[in-house]
């Protein structure tokens, strides 16, 4: 296929504030307009001494790492594999936003965490970018075996205590990682223990106006033909077409929504939540609504207190035996 000059600047699909699609595949993110910008991981954060290091995963994933201060020598922590947010279209584990907020969550957690950075729509499809988080996911499990040794992960991972979490559009491939770890095994037979779902990227039809939202319009621009609309599983934990909410792959949930939340209603995640109770799942759920804050304020400022207790509630998920 060729493109002509004129290709570089039509434009297919403006979706501001997230991205604009060039006929010639080329995507703008509009990350200048709000001073999103990626940095270094750190040998010492000096707010939290929280170390990080980047890795490959595979050449189309990479990850961040990170490990509490003061952590010795083969002492074995929880896992965290994180997905960060963005839409499915935007964001890195590279992001300030992320690094500072990954910082402060392992340092109270006293965890491992792997932050990773997986293709994004509209590039790529959804299947794509959800196979790419269960890859990484995968490629963390493999350590239990002693494959792919990572030194951080091989010599300070318990994996015993596995856990996957995600703010957003993490929250929603969580959803899907946990829902496929029911139906199918991790590398060396490693259990996922718990997930963590923060402001989940969820569609519910009955929740008012939902269909003219920003969020309803993206989920139609980017999700494959056969999952248009409200009621596609990927989007819809409640929807008749999905499967049964009692097959989800792990034994203990966190899920926590924010009663100012206007992207992500604070109904459509307690509505998730009263489902998954209701489904026959045998495992334990603990549902956060917390009043006064809008969507992932926790990630957007860990240092506000309201965002400290957030924080060490999921710190007390993770740690809990």
């Amino acid at each position: 296929m060729t493109f002509s000059e004129n290709d570089d600047e039509e434009v297919i699909t403006d979706f501001h504030p997230y991205y604009r699609l060039y006929k010639n595949g080329r995507v703008h993110r509009f990350y200048e307009l709000y001073g999103i910008v990626e940095v270094p991981p750190s040998l010492e954060d000096p707010d939290t001494g929280v170390s990080s290091k980047d890795v490959t995963i595979s050449p189309h994933i990479s990850a961040r790492l990170y490990l509490p201060k003061n952590t010795i020598a083969d002492q074995k922590l929880p896992v965290l594999v994180y997905y960060h947010g963005g839409g499915l279209v935007a964001g890195s584990a590279f992001f300030q936003t992320e690094h500072r907020y990954l910082n402060h969550l392992v340092s109270e957690s006293k965890c491992i965490a792997i932050s990773v950075n997986y293709r994004l729509a509209p590039e790529h499809d959804l299947p794509t970018l959800y196979q790419d988080c269960w890859d990484a996911l995968q490629w963390v499990a493999s350590h239990a075996a002693g494959k792919d040794a990572e030194p951080w992960i091989a010599n300070h991972g318990d994996f015993n205590r596995l856990f996957i979490a995600g703010d957003s559009a993490g929250g929603n491939i969580v959803f899907n990682m946990t829902m496929r770890a029911g139906r199918e095994s991790l590398n060396g037979g490693v259990k996922l223990v718990g997930a963590i779902f923060a402001f989940p990227f969820f569609l519910i039809p009955s929740v008012e106006n939902i269909e003219g939202s920003l969020i309803y319009k993206l989920w139609n621009t980017i999700c494959p033909p056969s999952e248009q609309g409200i009621n596609s599983p990927m989007v819809n934990p409640v929807s008749e077409i999905c499967p049964s909410l009692s097959e989800l792959g792990c034994s203990r949930l966190f899920v926590c929504a924010g009663k100012k939340d206007e992207l992500v209603p604070s109904e459509i995640v307690s509505r998730f939540a009263e489902a998954v109770k209701n489904s026959g799942w045998k495992g334990e759920l603990e549902f956060i609504e917390v009043e006064g804050e809008g969507h992932c304020f926790q990630a957007a400022n860990p240092e506000a207190e309201k965002s400290k207790d957030l924080i060490k509630r999921m710190a007390s998920f993770i740690q809990r035996k």
